[in-house]
């Protein structure tokens, strides 16, 4: 018996798509201009020059890994996807790649030239962006019977087709055992409590990744991201400064539009940000929360409910 419902699906699924939607016109906006000139509706144009309701290489990486999943779990497949995303315009918004960041484009390369899927993604440091954080929302539902070994393994393999490094893998981890504990009923405070009491047990048991690495989360495995403020949580593109941002958002906020809304206003990376916080808000809030004129804006719905569909009916 399925342990979600469609309507938890699509709500996040949606959530996601819409955040980003929302994010796409003013990324790279400094937060002072955003003040000065909030986002409080679905815009156009803008950073790309995209109609309104255009989503970026989050939703379309993050559809890939849903139309992989919803044939098998198969590393191999999903970094096909990817090429074909980047070569062929898969799974693009309106028949054009017209954004992608520079750790995925160069995994992207890599797979092209034969590297296997879990090798591809670059390993420096400084390849910590938030690129597979991003797109793995979708795993959370596939992962829902496995234990917490099985789920940090897939989690760290699909990170790795574009990011390789740990801290990458600890960031989507994270995210997809908040997003689990939501999954399960519990209030989003009662889940995100959960949520670092399960990883916080899992990383002092197993030895996958260093205590430094493990700090980097501090702020997220403990209670300080409860009382951080604003001006101390970062719009910036770094994975944890993206997951830091959009779990703040999700928690300070009592709705989704306001969730998403703050997420885009936080400035810089604010597709990717209203990208993670809004598959949360859309998972605890629900579809009736979603305003239907977002939804009727957004590129190619129909497409996304059918692919939503057809992974649901995939795994029943």
């Amino acid at each position: 018996m399925k342990k979600y419902t469609l309507e938890q699906l699509k709500s996040c699924i949606f959530g996601l798509a819409i955040g980003d939607a929302l994010g796409v016109p003013v990324e790279f906006k400094p937060r002072t201009y955003l003040q000065a000139n909030p986002v409080s509706d679905m815009l156009g144009y803008g950073t790309y020059h995209q109609p309104p309701g255009t989503w970026s290489d989050d939703s379309s990486l993050t559809f890939c890994l849903l139309e992989s999943l919803s044939r098998s779990y198969n590393l191999q497949d999903l970094a096909n996807r990817f090429v074909q995303w980047r070569e062929q315009d898969y799974w693009t918004p309106h028949g054009e790649v017209f954004d992608i960041g520079i750790t995925t484009n160069s995994a992207i390369q890599a797979l092209l030239q034969g590297t296997s899927p879990t090798l591809a993604g670059e390993k420096s440091e400084r390849s910590n962006g938030n690129g597979s954080l991003m797109r793995i929302a979708p795993l959370a539902f596939y992962l829902l019977d496995q234990p917490i070994v099985q789920r940090w393994q897939i989690v760290k393999d699909v990170s790795s087709i574009t990011h390789r490094h740990i801290r990458a893998s600890l960031g989507g981890f994270i995210y997809i055992e908040l997003i689990l504990n939501l999954l399960a009923g519990k209030d989003k405070l009662s889940a995100y409590q959960s949520m670092r009491e399960g990883v916080n047990n899992f990383l002092n048991t197993q030895a996958v990744a260093s205590e430094s690495e493990v700090l980097r989360y501090h702020n997220l495995l403990t209670d300080s991201l409860l009382d951080m403020v604003e001006n101390e949580i970062s719009g910036a593109g770094y994975v944890v400064s993206t997951l830091e941002a959009a779990v703040w958002c999700f928690l300070h906020q009592d709705n989704y539009p306001d969730t998403v809304l703050k997420a885009v206003n936080l400035g810089e990376d604010t597709d990717t940000t209203a990208t993670v916080a809004g598959a949360l808000a859309g998972l605890y809030y629900g579809m009736e929360q979603i305003p239907a004129k977002w939804l009727n804006q957004l590129a190619r719905q129909a497409d996304i409910d059918d692919l939503i569909n057809r992974f649901y009916d995939s795994n029943s």
